[in-house]
């Protein structure tokens, strides 16, 4: 417990200026959180980053990323849209197949397309919520981490009914809801000092989805994990596993809060 504490206060003290700072320096940092979380997605799949098929996917992944701001400038010099590019790359991971004598098939090049944009589309939209306000990020983190934290209390304390012991043996319902509620509970102090929503309802309802959605991206990440048979998705973070494994539902909910047209 004390390992993942030390480790918890040192990230958030790299990770929150950065959030403050936004842009370049932040955009930046998007990128290389999103790389290391490839090279983890690709070795439970047992392929290496630094090889043909694990370099386009990384080429993909970036293509994804790439903020709004700058896919004006992209299109101008190479006369394509992000999709065409991708579709492009999809192309050609699988003439690939072909190349390396099936030695990379036609399961891998579906696992590393849609690694690409598993990754690609949840941080895309880390980096574009920024441009919107820090705030809007520090909610999202708020959500995710309350509802963790709601979770693994109000479960060791109520938890009775297991959630989904195939995925997740330690999950229950009751820590399901607990989440749920202390989510809620600390967004309407946030809403006191940062208005981020234009009521207490439409926070509540955005509240009670994101917080839903997060737990829900946090068993695919699991039920990832089960199905590879690693425990975690790496040890970069001392305590707290890898990149994956702190990242898994922020994923989920950047998607969602900009669906929801950034907290109603």
């Amino acid at each position: 417990m004390k390992q993942r504490i030390i480790t918890a206060i040192v990230a958030f003290a790299i990770f929150f200026p950065l959030v403050i700072i936004g842009g370049f320096p932040f955009t930046l940092a998007i990128y290389a959180i999103a790389s290391i979380g490839l090279y983890e997605l690709l070795r439970m799949k047992n392929i290496r980053i630094f090889s043909v098929e694990g370099i386009l996917t990384w080429i993909m992944l970036a293509i994804l990323l790439m903020p709004s701001t700058w896919t004006k400038e992209v299109l101008q010099f190479t006369g394509y849209t992000k999709t065409e590019l991708i579709f492009a790359l999809i192309l050609i991971l699988l003439i690939f197949t072909v190349i390396s004598k099936n030695r990379f098939s036609f399961d891998h090049a579906a696992f590393t397309a849609f690694s690409a944009l598993y990754l690609g589309i949840g941080f895309y939209f880390l980096i574009e919520t920024r441009f919107y306000g820090f705030e809007y990020v520090f909610y999202a983190l708020l959500v995710i981490w309350t509802t963790d934290s709601g979770a693994y209390f109000t479960g060791r304390k109520l938890g009775k009914r297991k959630l989904w012991p195939e995925i997740s043996p330690n999950k229950t319902v009751e820590g399901f809801l607990g989440g749920i509620l202390f989510a809620v509970l600390f967004a309407f102090v946030f809403q006191l000092f940062y208005p981020i929503a234009s009521s207490y309802f439409m926070l509540a309802i955005v509240t009670i989805i994101a917080s839903i959605v997060g737990q829900l991206g946090d068993l695919v990440e699991s039920a990832l994990k089960r199905h590879f048979e690693v425990k975690d998705s790496g040890n970069l973070l001392p305590g707290h596993g890898g990149i994956l494994d702190r990242f898994d539902s922020l994923l989920f909910v950047l998607p969602l809060i900009h669906f929801l047209h950034l907290v109603g």
